[in-house]
């Protein structure tokens, strides 16, 4: 899904206006909302999720990514939108960090690659990228030019194991209980 638009905030992604619940589920409907919707509440037919030609769970956004205010419900509002990839040349760090603990992986390419997705999918809105978490990287599966991303190891075996902080924690029982019998010493 193409967003080639710059400076993208958090309250484009979510306006403030829907922040009224604390659970993650139902933000995906204003995901966008006055880009997405007429002031008359209709689907406005110009914007890139309304359109039938595109679709997919990688939403590909302009440089600076989910800038603005630090709310989490942005990466809430892109997950349940669908979306498990957010893929930019620049991420707001907190963004970054608030996607990557809700399960929604930002993958942060050059401008030079971001520039070849946007003009794959103008040339064909059906176009596939794969997206490679165990690999760190993202090919474009027209062209079959790749690009290396960086990520946090730990965040990263979060999302591959679909862990948060206290799920990696439990996984790590036996070996915490080791600990608490056979400290190390420094």
């Amino acid at each position: 899904m193409p967003l080639p638009i710059e400076n993208v905030d958090t309250d484009q992604i979510i306006p403030a206006r829907f922040l009224k619940a604390v659970e993650r589920k139902g933000f995906g409907d204003n995901l966008f909302r006055d880009w997405r919707y007429t002031s008359g509440n209709t689907p406005n037919p110009d914007f890139v999720m309304n359109k039938p030609e595109y679709s997919g769970t990688i939403l590909v956004g302009g440089k600076n990514f989910g800038s603005g205010s630090s709310r989490e419900h942005a990466a809430w509002a892109i997950y349940d939108g669908g979306f498990k990839v957010v893929v930019s040349s620049f991420f707001a760090d907190i963004f970054k960090g608030n996607a990557l603990n809700n399960g929604l992986l930002p993958v942060q390419v050059s401008p030079e690659f971001l520039e070849e997705i946007f003009s794959t999918i103008e040339k064909d809105p059906k176009s596939t990228f794969t997206v490679d978490l165990e690999n760190q990287t993202i090919t474009n599966d027209v062209t079959g030019n790749g690009f290396e991303f960086e990520i946090n190891q730990y965040k990263k075996e979060c999302l591959l194991n679909g862990y948060d902080d206290i799920d990696y924690l439990v996984a790590m029982k036996e070996e915490i209980e080791e600990f608490e019998i056979h400290p190390s010493t420094p």
